[in-house]
Parts: structure tokens; C-alpha cells; sequence
């Protein structure tokens, strides 16, 4: 897959088929549209291309309502990179772009920059100039301008609208199993590892604080989860806490790992934390002893579920 930070750098010699979409989290729906857009390429001898946005278009539309995302950048183009896609476009978004005549955006961006002799795109899709093109206009300039549309129908985009919609639910309430059903993976996380106050240590549970610079960054609610990352080449469980230790003493929110069985230092390193399953919610206890006893438990019951998905 070769990857494309803006539409003018896109400089393919070969026609395309295109699909357009935010792609917030690359979850099932959205693997049978890049399925099919694959598919098509082939059949038509086209190359697949699929034309995505940063910042996410309702970030900048409205921005008094800041939308949390499933996905980093990074983590969307590792997982557009498994749908076997010959291109990735990564757009900036921002008003100017927002504003474009439809038919010049048509014409300019889709036709001469971008090759497109077919687009793939759904029945709802809005385009241009205060969303007010779509998919009718599309199909006509199609046929000014030589290239065919096939339209995805309103169940599938249906399906797509309501698996992102549940994902960020699923996700703000750690509803774990939920997330995972309709993303088809596990939900992660990744972030270097920064220096933290040590206070894991002398509980004698040493933690690793992650720390996510993706602000727009969706992030499970705050409680206890069991965890999954690849160190090294070698696989380690732990048990993560996302929160603000209000046992110990308030602070903003921090994600804190506990590897077993892992020996090593960690600083500076970027990891990534598959998160398997919730196993409590944060809560406040009368003395370190009380929280000592319970991060043991919620070690013992971390265990016992590695035991059987593992």
C-alpha cells in the first residue's frame, strides 16, 4: 500500500477506483466495503484507492462538539493496510477544502488528481460547498465526465453508521466484548512509556505508564482491564488501570500496566495494549493495604480468564 499525506501528492500513472470515508476504526462494515472495492479493482483493472480525512470532517464542521475517535492516524492506516489497498490518501481537512464547488471538487480532486473511474460511495453520501451535492449529482457528473458510480445501499451504510456509533459507546462504557464484535479486533492502545511516580513498586505491582499524545483519542472509562501486548517479539498479559488513583491521591487521568511475568526496562519504549476484557471499575480504598488486596485479587482474576482465551 502506498500512503499519500495529502491529494497532491497522489501520483499514480494508473486509473483508480475510489472509495471515500472517514473510516473511524476500520470495523467490519468497513471491511466488507474495502472487500469489495478490492474485488472490483481487480475485476476492472483498476487500482484501489481509498481517499480518508485528518482531522476527522465534524472536528472542523463543529467544533463545539469535539468528536473522540476509535483510531489514532496511525492505528487506521495499520488497519487500512491489512484490506491489501494499492493506495491510501490522507487528507487534510479544513474549511477551504469543505468549501469547494461540488463540480469542481468533481473535477479537480476526483477526476484529474485522483484518476477515479469508479467510485464506490454510499447512497447518503454529501459532498461540497455546505454538503448540498450528492450521490444523484455524482451519478450525473459521472456521465459529463466519464467515470461510473456504484452506489452502496442503505442497509450496509446503515450497518456502518450504527457498529461506529456502538464502538464509541462500547468503548466509553468498557464494554469490551461489545467493542470487539463489531470491530472484528481487539481495541488497543499505544503510547511510549514515561516515568511515573513508583508507587506501583512499592505496592509490589510495578507499573507502566503509557502515555497517549493522541488527544482525539477515545479512551475506555476508568476502571481495571486485562491486557494483551508483544514485547520484544515475546507475547505478556497484565492487568492496565485507566484513572486517577483516587486512593492514593487524585491526579489527572493515567494508564498504567502491569506486565507478568516480564522482567526489563521499558522507558522510552512505544507500545501497544490490546485490551481483553473489564475486570472492575476505579474506586477509592480506605488504605494502600485494601487497594494491595485488591490489585492481588484482580490479579488472580486476570489469570484465571489468560487461562481460557489463551
Amino acid at each position: 500500500m502506498t500512503i499519500f499525506n495529502n491529494i497532491n501528492e497522489f501520483n499514480s500513472i494508473d486509473n483508480t477506483i475510489l472509495t471515500i470515508g472517514t473510516f473511524d476504526g476500520v470495523h467490519l462494515g468497513h471491511q466488507k466495503v474495502l472487500e469489495r472495492l478490492t474485488n472490483a479493482a481487480k475485476e476492472n483493472n483498476l487500482e484501489s484507492t481509498v481517499l480518508t480525512f485528518f482531522p476527522h470532517p465534524r472536528t472542523i464542521l463543529n467544533p463545539n462538539k469535539p468528536l473522540k475517535l476509535i483510531n489514532s492516524v496511525k492505528e487506521r492506516t495499520d488497519l487500512l493496510k491489512r484490506s491489501k489497498i494499492d493506495n491510501l490518501i490522507i487528507h487534510p481537512f479544513d474549511k477551504i477544502f469543505s468549501e469547494l464547488d461540488p463540480e469542481k471538487y468533481v473535477v479537480e480532486v476526483l477526476v484529474k488528481k485522483l484518476k477515479a473511474k469508479i467510485i464506490l460511495i454510499g447512497y447518503d453520501h454529501k459532498f461540497g460547498k455546505n454538503r448540498t451535492a450528492n450521490i444523484t449529482d455524482l451519478k450525473e457528473y459521472g456521465e459529463k465526465y466519464g467515470f461510473k458510480v456504484i452506489e452502496i445501499k442503505a442497509e450496509e451504510i446503515s450497518n456502518i453508521a450504527i457498529s461506529s456509533t456502538k464502538i464509541r459507546k462500547a468503548i466509553s462504557e468498557g464494554n469490551i466484548s461489545t467493542t470487539k464484535k463489531y470491530l472484528g479486533y481487539d481495541f488497543s492502545l499505544s503510547g511510549e512509556i514515561v516515568h511515573g511516580k513508583s508507587i506501583g513498586r512499592t505496592l509490589g505491582f510495578p507499573t507502566a505508564n503509557i502515555e497517549v499524545k493522541e488527544e482525539y483519542k477515545l479512551l475506555p472509562k476508568n476502571g481495571v482491564y486485562l491486557i494483551q501486548s508483544v514485547i520484544d517479539h515475546n507475547k505478556y498479559f497484565g492487568m492496565m488501570n485507566i484513572g486517577i488513583k483516587p486512593t492514593i491521591s487524585k491526579s489527572s487521568k493515567t494508564i498504567e500496566v502491569n506486565f507478568f511475568d516480564f522482567e526489563g526496562n521499558l522507558y522510552d519504549k512505544k507500545i501497544t495494549v490490546n485490551i481483553k476484557q473489564f475486570i472492575r471499575d476505579e474506586r477509592k480504598f480506605d488504605s494502600l493495604e485494601l487497594l494491595k488486596s485488591q490489585i492481588h485479587k484482580d490479579k488472580i482474576n486476570c489469570n484465571s480468564i489468560i487461562d481460557i482465551i489463551d
